[in-house]
């Protein structure tokens, strides 16, 4: 499988919005989105914890060694899809001034997974885990899309953790199924989920005006389409209502309409002065555990 089906297989809202990408740059979100998206699969795997663990661990060891390695000796390293992977995330990271430390954490954050059971028992742990497994990425495409304003990749890491949030107020039931608990499994918390996720993407929407022109509808879009995912958990009004509902994604249609409102997004963004960062809170929370300025 290419890295670029993965996206289109795994990734329906980001792959939605890619299309306004540049091709290039599509292929370089892809091939972050593989790397992603190879981690949380060997995570996720339905096998025994120490099965699991000993194939985490077999990817970070190609990850380090590929790491450390002279761009021409890395064949040894490239024999399987992971290694093929592992080398491209590798490439990318050099090609665009993205720092390993942000790498590290990202697998870090994934790897925090691999437990009998996983259970976040504050608000400190829920931001934490949230930037590690995605504001990570978030800072991350920002690089790709030549973003150096260090409002704007803050807004980045905020978009990303927005998202995070996001799925984790989507996964209640399936997480419970995995015995992980990132937030109480009741529709109070759920919705206090989202009112946070909520923050962010209200925080990242000015940042986007940093963003070079050519990239900034589709982040836009991106932004829209999954934020319109939490509206939707909203509406289901209670526990029961929202686990009737199964997996709730934005359809085709509402992807077409969240475009079409993204324009007015678009318009308004150009008469917008960039606001000041206003999760500073919350980012000084996480940088009692991660120096966010060194990552930025």
């Amino acid at each position: 499988m290419s890295n670029v089906n993965y996206l289109v297989q795994f990734a329906k809202s980001f792959n939605w919005a890619g299309f306004f990408l540049p091709k290039s740059v599509y292929q370089d979100c892809s091939k972050l989105y593989a790397f992603c998206r190879v981690l949380d699969d060997l995570v996720d795997e339905k096998t025994d914890l120490e099965l699991r663990e000993e194939r985490f661990n077999e990817i970070k060891n190609i990850y380090k060694k590929t790491y450390e390695t002279d761009n021409n000796d890395r064949d040894i390293y490239n024999q399987n899809e992971h290694g093929l992977i592992v080398n491209d995330m590798i490439d990318l990271a050099c090609n665009n001034n993205i720092k390993r430390i942000i790498l590290d954490d990202l697998i870090d954050g994934v790897g925090s997974d691999l437990k009998q059971k996983v259970y976040l028992r504050s608000v400190k742990d829920l931001l934490v885990y949230s930037y590690r497994v995605a504001g990570t990425v978030g800072l991350m495409m920002a690089k790709i899309l030549n973003v150096s304003d260090t409002r704007s990749l803050k807004g980045a890491i905020d978009l990303g953790i927005a998202m995070q949030l996001t799925n984790i107020a989507r996964d209640v039931i399936e997480d419970k199924k995995m015995n992980r608990q990132y937030i109480k499994p009741d529709f109070e918390n759920i919705e206090a989920t989202l009112k946070l996720a909520d923050m962010f993407y209200e925080s990242s929407y000015t940042s986007i005006k940093k963003i070079p022109f050519k990239y900034r509808f589709a982040i836009i879009v991106a932004r829209r389409v999954y934020r319109q995912i939490g509206r939707k958990i909203i509406q289901k009004r209670n526990m029961e209502n929202y686990e009737k509902s199964g997996k709730i994604y934005v359809n085709s249609f509402g992807k077409i309409y969240q475009t079409i409102l993204s324009l007015f997004d678009f318009m308004f963004l150009y008469l917008k002065d960039v606001e000041s960062h206003q999760r500073i809170r919350e980012h000084e929370i996480i940088k009692e555990e991660i120096n966010l300025d060194e990552r930025i």
